[in-house]
């Protein structure tokens, strides 16, 4: 199979991350310097109770037409994009959201999903819209339903605790009925007899208490011209632009000035020299579905301050920008901005520079799923590893020879390992020999891929070299683990997915699980047809849904040979004709701006080496 041992580096060679943080205090700017619109600090609870009638009005403005009148993806606009747009209004996608993930993709946008950063947005009202969002997979009547049991069976349960906005602003739907289902310290397991569309109702009910739905006139929204439909939108992390009233700078109609910050967080002094690139991006108003091309290219020094201005610029309505530096072989990228109509400046997000450590120790490793997919001859081992990066280093993960990377290790035995990042990971930054992780307060997530040999019981045993709160196993119903540290919580049927699910007790760094895996999967007929056991395998289901998309779509992946960028040493070409087409793909991926120029430049001029070498 090709393509196993590089995958990340490919994938992660066009992830580069956006850095967005607010000005240093001690910087002072120079003379005509316009301050730039700072990103909204997140604040992942709201001030008070979302209101679900402002919420539908800024909706209805701003985000139907992508979304949908009922938030299932089928809008007018979305429907035109080249993306799929997140269909919310289902609930199998909004179960395992919570509301501090939609609140932060409101507030930080995602310019690879063609979603822009709604920051013309109080904070209120992005909380406004998130609640209302939440709502659009729960009908009246199963709110109903759900109210009708809750106070059935927990008459006494204390209902300020899912008033509480820090609480329910972290809870999925999936946390909820769990808790309905095994309570905790301060609700009883009022659920734990209920069928799972039971604790879906309750769990539906339990979210309307932390919302306001009072039917009151909202309040008119303060915004920016909306981005129209056509028009490029920016990246998680990302800052739209805002107008100033006058420029600093104006040539002629058309052109301006744009300014920035680099903010310094190493302790150091920034580096001599340092220079920022500019780089400039239009979309094709006549066809949607085609992404960014980049238009222009400028490099300026930055002042000692750390602020640089670029005049005479070009700034049509609807050009994105961004800012790049490099340094230490990082290349760190500014959050996106967005011309709006008229304007004559434009201030671009900070981009900041952090110190640069090789020590992943610092990452916080927060679940890891693993999917056991049983082949002829072998068994395919998937696993998603979620986790983050709170500190404040830039944490550098170089390539190996083995493709490994230090804080991930494969199963015992393993073979054909790779990686590859999932579509809701934050961003990664590219390197010239891995990649970076910045600092990030969302989560990363890596897919490793590897395969065992196949046995009738099979000896699993997996290292895990940081400390895992949740380790969850999912595999073919008819297969079954023996070991008396994990939980058998039942078997799960999801779409046309079944599984038998298991799940670990915390795992230091530097532990390990050492299973037992035996029997064989039923054939499909059977296993379509198992009883999923409730109130267990129902509260993993979200989370399995994920799985089975994943495990689907890295072997349509795998399948899609036409898309494939060969990156393997010349005995595994078969003739030039293979390095050529294996050169037109990778044309095509960087045609498409879906390869930076630096991965581009690097792996074309291999392929070229190799074909010069058969030629």
């Amino acid at each position: 199979m090709k393509l196993r041992y590089l995958i990340l580096i490919i994938a992660l060679a066009f992830l580069l991350t956006a850095c967005n943080m607010t000005l240093a205090e001690d910087i002072t700017p120079p003379p005509n310097y316009i301050a730039p619109t700072p990103v909204p600090t997140l604040v992942l609870f709201p001030a008070q109770p979302p209101n679900l009638a402002n919420g539908a009005a800024i909706y209805a403005e701003k985000c139907a037409a992508c979304h949908g009148t009922t938030g299932l993806g089928d809008g007018e606009q979305g429907i035109q994009l080249s993306v799929t747009v997140r269909a919310f209004g289902l609930a199998e996608i909004a179960r395992p959201a919570s509301p501090a993930q939609y609140y932060t993709m409101v507030t930080r946008g995602n310019i690879e999903r063609f979603m822009p950063p709604f920051n013309s947005l109080t904070d209120q009202e992005r909380w406004d819209v998130t609640g209302y969002v939440l709502t659009l997979h729960t009908p009246p009547d199963q709110i109903e339903r759900g109210k009708q049991l809750f106070e059935e069976n927990c008459a006494d349960c204390p209902t300020d605790y899912f008033e509480d906005q820090q609480v329910m602003s972290g809870l999925t739907a999936v946390g909820l009925a769990r808790l309905a289902n095994q309570g905790n310290d301060q609700i009883p397991a009022f659920g734990s007899n209920f069928s799972d569309d039971e604790l879906w109702d309750v769990a539906a009910y339990l979210r309307t208490l932390s919302f306001d739905a009072s039917p009151q006139t909202p309040p008119e929204v303060v915004s920016a011209n909306p981005t129209p439909a056509a028009a490029i939108t920016a990246p998680i992390g990302t800052s739209q632009a805002s107008a100033e009233s006058e420029a600093t700078v104006i040539p002629e109609p058309g052109f301006g000035t744009i300014t920035g910050t680099v903010e310094n967080k190493t302790g150091a002094s920034l580096p001599s020299a340092l220079d920022v690139t500019l780089r400039g991006f239009d979309h094709d108003v006549n066809d949607p579905s085609v992404g960014p091309v980049e238009v222009l290219s400028l490099e300026a020094g930055v002042n000692t301050d750390g602020t640089y201005v670029f005049e005479n610029v070009e700034i049509p309505a609807n050009r994105i920008f961004v800012t790049e530096v490099t340094t230490d072989d990082i290349t760190l990228q500014s959050g996106f901005a967005i011309v709006e109509e008229g304007m004559q400046s434009l201030n671009m997000p900070v981009l900041t520079l952090y110190t640069i450590t090789e020590d992943t120790s610092a990452l916080v490793m927060d679940e890891v799923q693993i999917i056991l997919e049983y082949g002829a001859d072998s068994i395919a081992v998937y696993g998603l590893y979620s986790f983050r990066n709170p500190g404040d280093e830039i944490v550098v993960v170089p390539q190996t020879d083995t493709g490994e990377i230090p804080f991930i290790k494969f199963p015992v035995g393993a073979f054909g390992t790779g990686f590859e990042p999932t579509q809701d990971s934050e961003n990664f930054t590219a390197t010239d020999n891995g990649f970076a992780i910045p600092p990030s307060e969302n989560p990363y997530q890596l897919i490793a891929f590897s395969s065992v040999a196949r046995s009738d019981e099979l000896d699993f045993s997996q290292s895990f070299a940081l400390p895992v709160s949740t380790i969850t196993f999912f595999l073919p119903v008819g297969v079954e683990i023996q070991n008396s540290q994990l939980a058998d919580l039942g078997a799960q049927t999801i779409q046309n997915f079944t599984y038998q699910v298991y799940q670990s007790q915390p795992v230091d760094a530097g532990g390990s699980l050492d299973l037992v895996v035996s029997g064989a999967p039923q054939d499909s007929e059977t296993a379509s047809g198992t009883a999923a056991r409730p109130n267990n395998g129902l509260l993993l289901g979200a989370v399995g849904v994920g799985i089975a998309l994943i495990v689907a779509g890295l072997w349509m992946y795998r399948q899609d040979k036409t898309k494939e960028v060969e990156d393997a040493p010349e005995d595994e070409f078969d003739s030039a004709e293979d390095v050529m087409d294996a050169i037109i793909a990778l044309d095509d991926l960087h045609g498409k701006k879906k390869i930076s120029e630096m991965a581009y430049k690097k792996k074309r001029a291999k392929l070229k080496d190799i074909l010069k070498g058969m030629l």
